[in-house]
Protein backbone atom coordinates (compact mmCIF):
# COMPACT_ATOMS: atom_id res chain seq x y z
CA UNK A 1 0.00 0.00 0.00
CA UNK A 2 1.42 3.81 -0.78
CA UNK A 3 1.96 5.78 1.79
CA UNK A 4 1.78 9.51 1.71
CA UNK A 5 4.67 11.48 3.18
CA UNK A 6 4.09 14.80 4.62
CA UNK A 7 6.99 17.18 5.16
CA UNK A 8 5.34 19.20 8.21
CA UNK A 9 5.65 23.51 7.48
CA UNK A 10 7.72 25.10 9.16
CA UNK A 11 5.66 28.29 9.83
CA UNK A 12 2.92 27.91 12.10
CA UNK A 13 -0.31 29.06 9.95
CA UNK A 14 0.81 26.52 7.33
CA UNK A 15 1.62 23.81 9.37
CA UNK A 16 -2.05 23.51 10.85
CA UNK A 17 -3.18 23.77 6.75
CA UNK A 18 -0.97 20.61 5.68
CA UNK A 19 -1.46 18.75 8.73
CA UNK A 20 -5.57 19.06 7.98
CA UNK A 21 -5.05 18.14 4.49
CA UNK A 22 -2.26 15.27 4.56
CA UNK A 23 -4.15 13.44 7.78
CA UNK A 24 -7.58 13.57 5.70
CA UNK A 25 -5.68 12.66 2.63
CA UNK A 26 -4.91 9.45 4.76
CA UNK A 27 -8.53 9.38 5.70
CA UNK A 28 -9.67 9.30 1.96
CA UNK A 29 -7.35 7.15 0.55
CA UNK A 30 -7.05 4.52 3.29
CA UNK A 31 -3.21 4.87 2.95
CA UNK A 32 -0.45 5.38 6.26
CA UNK A 33 0.70 8.95 7.01
CA UNK A 34 4.15 9.34 7.87
CA UNK A 35 5.21 12.84 8.91
CA UNK A 36 8.88 14.34 8.17
CA UNK A 37 10.16 17.47 10.27
CA UNK A 38 12.99 18.43 8.47
CA UNK A 39 15.66 20.67 9.90
CA UNK A 40 17.60 22.89 7.67
CA UNK A 41 21.07 24.60 6.84
CA UNK A 42 21.30 28.22 7.59
CA UNK A 43 20.98 28.65 3.65
CA UNK A 44 18.07 26.32 2.65
CA UNK A 45 16.39 29.10 0.66
CA UNK A 46 19.22 28.52 -2.27
CA UNK A 47 18.44 25.71 -3.49
CA UNK A 48 14.85 26.67 -4.49
CA UNK A 49 16.50 30.06 -6.18
CA UNK A 50 18.28 28.06 -8.86
CA UNK A 51 14.56 25.91 -9.10
CA UNK A 52 16.79 23.06 -8.12
CA UNK A 53 15.23 19.29 -7.22
CA UNK A 54 17.50 18.94 -4.09
CA UNK A 55 18.03 18.04 -0.32
CA UNK A 56 21.13 20.07 -0.30
CA UNK A 57 18.80 22.53 2.30
CA UNK A 58 18.81 19.86 4.64
CA UNK A 59 21.35 18.93 7.62
CA UNK A 60 22.55 15.09 6.86
CA UNK A 61 20.55 13.98 9.37
CA UNK A 62 17.54 15.01 8.10
CA UNK A 63 18.41 13.37 4.34
CA UNK A 64 18.37 10.24 5.80
CA UNK A 65 14.31 10.38 6.50
CA UNK A 66 14.50 10.54 2.23
CA UNK A 67 14.80 6.78 1.39
CA UNK A 68 13.09 4.39 -0.76
CA UNK A 69 10.25 2.82 -0.40
CA UNK A 70 8.89 6.03 -1.96
CA UNK A 71 5.43 7.73 -1.54
CA UNK A 72 2.73 7.85 -3.43
CA UNK A 73 1.56 11.31 -2.17
CA UNK A 74 3.87 13.80 -0.99
CA UNK A 75 2.36 17.07 0.83
CA UNK A 76 4.22 20.12 2.34
CA UNK A 77 4.43 24.19 2.14
CA UNK A 78 6.86 26.57 1.89
CA UNK A 79 9.61 27.82 -0.12
CA UNK A 80 12.37 25.90 1.46
CA UNK A 81 10.59 22.68 1.27
CA UNK A 82 10.12 22.85 -2.56
CA UNK A 83 13.18 21.45 -3.79
CA UNK A 84 12.58 19.10 -1.46
CA UNK A 85 9.05 17.38 -2.89
CA UNK A 86 10.56 17.92 -6.36
CA UNK A 87 14.00 15.65 -5.33
CA UNK A 88 10.90 13.17 -4.27
CA UNK A 89 9.59 13.26 -7.52
CA UNK A 90 12.25 12.72 -9.33
CA UNK A 91 13.69 10.03 -7.06
CA UNK A 92 10.58 8.09 -7.50
CA UNK A 93 10.64 8.18 -11.09
CA UNK A 94 8.02 10.57 -11.50
CA UNK A 95 5.33 7.82 -9.22
CA UNK A 96 5.09 10.27 -6.06
CA UNK A 97 2.38 12.94 -6.67
CA UNK A 98 3.46 16.17 -5.46
CA UNK A 99 0.60 18.41 -3.59
CA UNK A 100 2.18 22.10 -2.15
CA UNK A 101 -0.45 24.12 -0.54
CA UNK A 102 -0.34 28.03 0.37
CA UNK A 103 2.22 30.06 -1.95
CA UNK A 104 3.71 28.60 -4.55
CA UNK A 105 7.54 29.65 -5.33
CA UNK A 106 8.05 27.30 -8.37
CA UNK A 107 5.92 27.07 -11.48
CA UNK A 108 2.84 25.73 -11.76
CA UNK A 109 3.85 23.06 -13.76
CA UNK A 110 6.66 22.12 -11.45
CA UNK A 111 3.01 20.53 -9.02
CA UNK A 112 0.63 17.97 -9.29
CA UNK A 113 -1.51 19.83 -7.34
CA UNK A 114 -1.30 23.52 -5.73
CA UNK A 115 -4.24 24.24 -2.77
CA UNK A 116 -3.84 27.79 -2.52
CA UNK A 117 -6.29 31.12 -1.49
CA UNK A 118 -7.03 34.56 -2.82
CA UNK A 119 -4.07 36.64 -1.63
CA UNK A 120 -1.20 34.85 -3.31
CA UNK A 121 -3.07 36.05 -6.46
CA UNK A 122 -2.30 32.53 -8.58
CA UNK A 123 -3.69 32.37 -12.46
CA UNK A 124 -6.04 30.17 -13.13
CA UNK A 125 -4.21 26.74 -13.87
CA UNK A 126 -5.28 23.07 -14.55
CA UNK A 127 -2.97 21.99 -11.54
CA UNK A 128 -4.25 25.22 -9.24
CA UNK A 129 -7.42 24.89 -6.58
CA UNK A 130 -8.44 27.85 -5.66
CA UNK A 131 -10.06 27.86 -2.41
CA UNK A 132 -11.39 30.26 -0.73
CA UNK A 133 -10.13 29.94 2.61
CA UNK A 134 -7.42 27.98 4.16
CA UNK A 135 -7.57 24.10 5.33
CA UNK A 136 -8.21 22.87 8.33
CA UNK A 137 -8.86 19.87 10.77
CA UNK A 138 -10.86 22.05 13.50
CA UNK A 139 -14.23 21.23 12.95
CA UNK A 140 -17.07 18.12 13.53
CA UNK A 141 -15.31 15.42 16.36
CA UNK A 142 -12.50 17.65 17.18
CA UNK A 143 -14.69 20.83 17.84
CA UNK A 144 -16.96 18.70 20.03
CA UNK A 145 -14.63 17.56 22.11
CA UNK A 146 -12.92 20.87 22.97
CA UNK A 147 -15.98 22.21 23.51
CA UNK A 148 -16.61 19.63 26.22
CA UNK A 149 -13.57 19.95 27.52
CA UNK A 150 -13.55 24.23 28.01
CA UNK A 151 -17.37 24.45 28.86
CA UNK A 152 -16.83 24.42 32.19
CA UNK A 153 -14.48 26.83 32.28
CA UNK A 154 -16.64 29.58 30.60
CA UNK A 155 -19.63 28.38 32.15
CA UNK A 156 -19.48 31.51 34.76
CA UNK A 157 -19.20 33.91 32.66
CA UNK A 158 -22.60 35.36 30.99
CA UNK A 159 -23.93 34.95 27.53
CA UNK A 160 -23.75 35.73 24.53
CA UNK A 161 -19.64 34.79 24.25
CA UNK A 162 -18.05 36.63 22.03
CA UNK A 163 -14.45 34.92 20.51
CA UNK A 164 -11.88 37.35 20.22
CA UNK A 165 -8.83 35.39 18.02
CA UNK A 166 -5.77 37.92 18.05
CA UNK A 167 -2.96 37.44 15.70
CA UNK A 168 -0.04 39.57 14.77
CA UNK A 169 2.22 42.07 12.54
CA UNK A 170 1.43 40.32 8.80
CA UNK A 171 2.75 42.38 5.81
CA UNK A 172 2.19 45.89 5.50
CA UNK A 173 -0.04 45.32 8.56
CA UNK A 174 0.55 45.83 12.00
CA UNK A 175 -0.70 45.06 15.69
CA UNK A 176 1.12 46.67 17.85
CA UNK A 177 -0.17 48.30 21.38
CA UNK A 178 -2.08 51.03 19.12
CA UNK A 179 -4.19 48.57 17.44
CA UNK A 180 -4.36 46.11 20.01
CA UNK A 181 -6.16 49.46 22.29
CA UNK A 182 -8.72 49.90 19.45
CA UNK A 183 -9.29 46.30 19.49
CA UNK A 184 -9.71 46.14 23.05
CA UNK A 185 -12.19 49.24 22.81
CA UNK A 186 -14.13 47.84 20.45
CA UNK A 187 -14.75 44.03 21.78
CA UNK A 188 -15.07 45.92 25.53
CA UNK A 189 -18.07 47.83 23.81
CA UNK A 190 -19.36 44.99 22.12
CA UNK A 191 -19.44 42.49 25.17
CA UNK A 192 -21.32 45.45 27.14
CA UNK A 193 -23.75 46.75 24.64
CA UNK A 194 -25.26 42.62 24.60
CA UNK A 195 -24.37 41.74 28.32
CA UNK A 196 -22.00 39.47 27.33
CA UNK A 197 -18.33 38.10 27.96
CA UNK A 198 -15.25 38.21 26.08
CA UNK A 199 -13.15 34.91 25.12
CA UNK A 200 -9.92 36.14 24.25
CA UNK A 201 -6.63 34.62 23.06
CA UNK A 202 -3.44 35.43 21.33
CA UNK A 203 -1.18 33.51 18.78
CA UNK A 204 2.54 32.96 17.79
CA UNK A 205 2.84 35.71 16.03
CA UNK A 206 1.38 38.23 18.68
CA UNK A 207 3.97 41.08 20.10
CA UNK A 208 4.16 40.56 23.81
CA UNK A 209 3.36 44.42 23.90
CA UNK A 210 -0.02 43.62 22.58
CA UNK A 211 -0.84 40.83 25.10
CA UNK A 212 0.26 43.45 28.00
CA UNK A 213 -1.58 45.79 26.46
CA UNK A 214 -5.56 43.62 26.50
CA UNK A 215 -4.06 41.63 30.09
CA UNK A 216 -3.66 45.71 31.61
CA UNK A 217 -6.97 46.90 30.14
CA UNK A 218 -9.61 44.46 31.01
CA UNK A 219 -8.07 44.32 34.66
CA UNK A 220 -8.41 48.28 34.11
CA UNK A 221 -11.79 48.17 32.79
CA UNK A 222 -12.89 46.67 35.78
CA UNK A 223 -12.09 43.47 34.78
CA UNK A 224 -14.83 40.73 35.29
CA UNK A 225 -16.69 43.68 37.35
CA UNK A 226 -17.96 45.34 34.18
CA UNK A 227 -16.50 43.08 30.90
CA UNK A 228 -16.59 39.62 32.27
CA UNK A 229 -13.95 37.97 30.38
CA UNK A 230 -11.44 35.32 29.88
CA UNK A 231 -8.06 36.21 28.52
CA UNK A 232 -5.19 33.63 27.30
CA UNK A 233 -1.57 34.59 26.61
CA UNK A 234 -0.38 32.28 24.30
CA UNK A 235 3.05 30.25 25.41
CA UNK A 236 1.77 30.66 29.11
CA UNK A 237 0.14 27.47 29.53
CA UNK A 238 -0.48 23.99 28.30
CA UNK A 239 -4.08 24.32 28.40
CA UNK A 240 -4.53 26.14 25.12
CA UNK A 241 -8.30 27.17 25.21
CA UNK A 242 -8.40 28.31 20.87
CA UNK A 243 -10.61 25.20 19.83
CA UNK A 244 -12.59 25.18 22.80
CA UNK A 245 -13.40 29.11 22.19
CA UNK A 246 -13.92 27.99 18.15
CA UNK A 247 -16.52 25.34 19.39
CA UNK A 248 -18.11 27.61 22.27
CA UNK A 249 -18.54 31.47 21.07
CA UNK A 250 -21.34 32.92 19.81
CA UNK A 251 -19.98 35.41 17.97
CA UNK A 252 -16.39 35.95 16.81
CA UNK A 253 -13.83 39.14 16.22
CA UNK A 254 -10.71 37.93 13.84
CA UNK A 255 -7.53 40.39 13.49
CA UNK A 256 -7.50 40.53 9.79
CA UNK A 257 -4.04 39.66 9.30
CA UNK A 258 -4.81 35.99 9.92
CA UNK A 259 -5.79 33.97 6.95
CA UNK A 260 -5.87 30.52 9.01
CA UNK A 261 -8.10 32.10 11.93
CA UNK A 262 -10.01 33.63 9.66
CA UNK A 263 -11.15 30.48 8.52
CA UNK A 264 -11.69 28.61 11.19
CA UNK A 265 -14.23 30.93 13.19
CA UNK A 266 -16.17 31.33 9.34
CA UNK A 267 -15.77 27.25 9.16
CA UNK A 268 -18.24 27.28 12.27
CA UNK A 269 -20.69 29.31 10.33
CA UNK A 270 -21.38 31.57 13.31
CA UNK A 271 -21.05 35.55 12.90
CA UNK A 272 -17.54 36.61 12.10
CA UNK A 273 -16.06 39.84 12.39
CA UNK A 274 -12.83 41.72 11.03
CA UNK A 275 -10.65 43.62 12.89
CA UNK A 276 -9.14 46.55 10.46
CA UNK A 277 -5.48 46.55 11.87
CA UNK A 278 -5.17 49.20 9.63
CA UNK A 279 -5.36 50.10 6.00
CA UNK A 280 -6.64 46.74 5.61
CA UNK A 281 -10.28 47.93 4.44
CA UNK A 282 -10.61 48.86 0.79
CA UNK A 283 -14.38 48.38 0.07
CA UNK A 284 -16.54 50.91 -1.85
CA UNK A 285 -18.52 51.51 1.66
CA UNK A 286 -15.40 52.57 4.10
CA UNK A 287 -15.91 55.58 5.04
CA UNK A 288 -12.45 56.75 5.40
CA UNK A 289 -10.87 53.88 7.40
CA UNK A 290 -10.04 53.07 11.34
CA UNK A 291 -10.31 56.04 14.10
CA UNK A 292 -7.09 56.74 15.68
CA UNK A 293 -3.33 56.56 15.32
CA UNK A 294 -1.65 53.59 13.32
CA UNK A 295 1.41 51.26 14.87
CA UNK A 296 4.44 52.53 13.09
CA UNK A 297 6.57 49.66 11.53
CA UNK A 298 9.38 49.63 8.89
CA UNK A 299 8.72 46.31 7.76
CA UNK A 300 5.42 47.31 6.61
CA UNK A 301 6.50 50.81 4.80
CA UNK A 302 8.58 48.04 3.13
CA UNK A 303 6.16 45.68 2.17
CA UNK A 304 3.81 47.99 0.65
CA UNK A 305 6.57 49.40 -1.28
CA UNK A 306 7.02 45.62 -2.26
CA UNK A 307 3.64 45.34 -2.87
CA UNK A 308 3.04 48.42 -5.19
CA UNK A 309 6.53 48.40 -7.22
CA UNK A 310 7.37 44.52 -7.14
CA UNK A 311 6.35 41.62 -9.31
CA UNK A 312 3.23 39.75 -7.76
CA UNK A 313 4.23 36.94 -6.58
CA UNK A 314 6.77 38.38 -4.79
CA UNK A 315 4.12 39.61 -1.90
CA UNK A 316 0.38 38.59 -0.83
CA UNK A 317 -2.82 40.75 -0.51
CA UNK A 318 -5.09 39.47 1.87
CA UNK A 319 -7.53 42.13 1.65
CA UNK A 320 -8.38 40.14 -1.42
CA UNK A 321 -9.77 37.62 1.21
CA UNK A 322 -11.12 40.38 3.09
CA UNK A 323 -13.56 41.78 0.14
CA UNK A 324 -14.02 37.80 -0.47
CA UNK A 325 -15.80 37.06 3.01
CA UNK A 326 -17.87 40.11 3.17
CA UNK A 327 -19.07 40.09 -0.50
CA UNK A 328 -20.40 36.62 0.67
CA UNK A 329 -21.87 37.46 3.39
CA UNK A 330 -19.06 35.03 5.83
CA UNK A 331 -17.79 37.93 7.53
CA UNK A 332 -18.19 42.28 8.30
CA UNK A 333 -16.37 45.16 9.43
CA UNK A 334 -16.29 45.23 12.60
CA UNK A 335 -17.58 48.28 12.68
CA UNK A 336 -20.63 47.11 10.36
CA UNK A 337 -21.61 44.73 12.56
CA UNK A 338 -25.31 44.44 14.47
CA UNK A 339 -26.11 43.35 18.18
CA UNK A 340 -24.95 39.62 19.11
CA UNK A 341 -27.60 37.61 19.92
CA UNK A 342 -26.70 34.67 22.24
CA UNK A 343 -27.23 30.83 21.12
CA UNK A 344 -26.97 28.24 23.91
CA UNK A 345 -26.16 24.94 22.46
CA UNK A 346 -24.48 25.95 19.70
CA UNK A 347 -23.78 23.64 17.27
CA UNK A 348 -20.53 22.24 16.14
CA UNK A 349 -18.99 23.30 12.55
CA UNK A 350 -19.92 20.99 9.33
CA UNK A 351 -16.74 19.66 7.73
CA UNK A 352 -14.93 22.56 5.77
CA UNK A 353 -15.80 22.60 1.93
CA UNK A 354 -12.48 23.74 1.22
CA UNK A 355 -10.93 20.86 2.51
CA UNK A 356 -13.51 18.34 0.85
CA UNK A 357 -12.61 19.94 -2.80
CA UNK A 358 -9.22 19.72 -1.87
CA UNK A 359 -9.72 15.98 -1.17
CA UNK A 360 -11.90 15.71 -4.49
CA UNK A 361 -8.76 16.85 -6.33
CA UNK A 362 -6.41 14.48 -4.46
CA UNK A 363 -8.49 11.81 -5.28
CA UNK A 364 -8.83 12.69 -9.10
CA UNK A 365 -4.95 13.11 -8.64
CA UNK A 366 -4.16 9.23 -7.71
CA UNK A 367 -6.73 7.58 -9.38
CA UNK A 368 -5.37 9.08 -12.75
CA UNK A 369 -1.51 7.78 -11.71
Amino acid sequence: MPAIWLIDAYRAGERGQVRALAEGAAHALGWPLETISPEYRAWAFWPHLFRQASLAGLRRRSRRAFAAPWPGLVITAGVRNEPLARWLREASGGLTRYVHVGKPWGRLDEFDLLVTTPQYRVPAHPRVLHNELTVHGLEGQRLQRAGETWAARFAPLPRPWIGVLVGGDSGPYTLGPRAASRLLEQAVARARDCGGSLLVTTSARTRPAVTEVLERGLAGSGGVHTCPHFLHRYGASPDNPYAGILALADAFIVTGDSIAMLSEACGTGRPVALFDLGGMRRDADSTGGIAGPVDPRLGAVLYRGLMRWFPEPLSRDISLVHRALVAGGRAEWLEDVGPVVGAPGVPVAARSADLDRALARIRGLVAAA
